[in-house]
């Protein structure tokens, strides 16, 4: 009788599927030209919703129908070739513009006929050598017209050529402003809504794990490798930091050390960060609003992440967003309507993705996942957002909620393990009335460590489960009021 019973419940009790990304999110392939090695580098929006790839053997296409519903009726025609690696590309005025690994350029088709047939350097004022690791990352026009430019050190480890180590901006006029040092390894650039520049820097030298950087004019980002070049155009020089110390320790050292916006723990939110995108959709791409899109080459990913300015310096969470996608992406463009397209590469560097080069979209199905939104500091701990009302009972119980936190050593030799290491202590769990927000104090946070929120047995009040119950917060500062 008893199991008849519970057999009875089973079958009329709701049953809540666990979250898929499909529910959420659908990621297409689009068909690429048959034949063609199609490794992209760049994507760049053209008007009538054709988009320009640059891939990194140097050919730009124009792909036509990547908008529509069915893409078995997309077309392809080769725009231009013999180009040099392009990584950051875009549209203005008539001109495609392009960041190549030996310089800033522009490409036209003047006579009407699909063809580009007028190619200009915009600035050549960095060095480069046959080696293979000397990228440059390139961004669009920020408010100033200025293209923002990271160049990767010689063999991510040596600074063989002018400028490696460097950000620089290149005005529309071709004039070349050093304006950061202290860069490693850039995988991509780009700016958050409020137009601020940030690039994505790769584990290794100097840098314990891979991470977020706020790219402020005059900044030191932690590599000392470039330090050398601030004799070309009479700066001072960036800080001397020392291997084995904290960044935390050397920034109070040196006021023009600007430590990571948010770390990307190395394995648990990627290994090999590269586009960094805003979410300026308004919603058409579900709740993200201004928040930024990370890509990820080795785990063929799009990680999330928001940001928040404390005591003058951005800090965040990072948040598991979308997988599956077919080759390690490096460009991520967001169209205004509400669709992801991204590409990417195998070659160099292995991915989860099972094919060599790939060109996807993604687009948001109207259904919401229930998801931390945002993760804050406060003076006592941190606050939660949620994306809809949560469960009130359970969000108010501290023992659904762990902590701990560590931070990343600051050395020349490669990379870190997770060091510092301490646990944190969540005392009370305060719900907001309207069950959006969840207000923790939390004992024991450290300055200058990425605090690990877990959260379990947390559901929204429709019973809907969470999709991704982990964030990492970077924490450079903590709030005093």
């Amino acid at each position: 009788m008893m199991i008849r019973s519970i057999l009875t419940i089973l079958l009329i009790a709701p049953l809540v599927a666990a979250p898929q990304q499909s529910d959420y999110y659908q990621r297409q392939e689009i068909p690429l030209p048959p034949g063609e090695v199609m490794e992209i580098g760049s994507i760049a929006m053209l008007p009538g919703q054709k988009i320009a790839v640059a891939t990194r053997r140097g050919d730009v296409w124009i792909c036509d129908g990547a908008y529509a519903d069915d893409l078995t009726k997309v077309t392809w025609k080769k725009f231009a070739q013999g180009l040099h690696e392009p990584f950051g590309m875009f549209w203005k005025d008539g001109w495609l513009w392009m960041t190549q690994r030996p310089e800033v350029s522009r490409i036209k088709d003047t006579d009407g006929d699909g063809l580009a047939d007028t190619y200009e350097t915009i600035c050549d004022k960095w060095g480069i050598n046959g080696d293979y690791h000397e990228y440059a990352f390139g961004t669009d026009p920020d408010k100033e017209g200025n293209i923002w430019v990271t160049l990767c050190l010689t063999g991510s480890a040596g600074a063989g050529s002018d400028w490696r180590g460097w950000c620089m901006r290149v005005t529309p006029d071709g004039k070349m402003i050093p304006t950061c040092s202290g860069i490693r390894s850039p995988g991509g650039i780009g700016f958050n809504a409020e137009g601020d520049a940030f690039y994505c820097d790769n584990q290794g030298l100097w840098n314990g794990s891979s991470s977020l950087k706020w790219l402020k004019p005059g900044s030191f980002q932690g590599n000392p490798t470039g330090n050398k070049f601030h004799k070309l155009a009479n700066l001072p020089a960036p800080p001397d930091v020392t291997s084995g110390s904290r960044v935390l320790a050397e920034r109070k050292k040196f006021p023009e050390f600007i430590p990571p916006a948010v770390v990307l723990p190395h394995g648990k939110m990627g290994q090999s960060p590269t586009a960094v995108a805003a979410d300026t959709t308004d919603g058409k791409f579900g709740p993200w609003k201004n928040q930024l899109y990370i890509g990820e080459q080795c785990h063929s990913q799009v990680q999330r992440v928001c940001l928040e300015k404390v005591n003058g310096i951005y800090q965040g969470a990072v948040f598991h967003f979308l997988e599956g996608f077919e080759a390690g992406l490096i460009p991520l463009r967001i169209d205004p309507s509400g669709i992801i397209f991204t590409g990417g590469s195998n070659r160099g560097w292995a991915s989860r993705g099972s094919k060599p080069f790939t060109f996807e979209r993604v687009k948001w199905t109207g259904k919401t996942p229930f998801e931390m939104l945002t993760m804050s500091a406060t003076v006592d701990g941190f606050e939660v957002t949620f994306t809809e009302p949560v469960d009130a009972a359970a969000a108010a119980n501290v023992a659904n909620y762990s902590m701990d936190a560590w931070t990343y050593i600051l050395q020349s030799s490669y990379g870190s393990p997770e060091v510092d290491k301490a646990t944190q202590k969540i005392t009370a769990a305060v719900v907001s009335a309207d069950k959006m927000k969840v207000r923790l104090t939390v004992d024991g946070r450290v300055q200058g460590h990425v605090h690990h929120l877990q959260l379990n047995n947390i559901k929204a009040a429709s019973g809907q489960e969470m999709w991704h119950p982990e964030a990492y917060y970077t924490l450079n500062e903590i709030p005093t009021k």
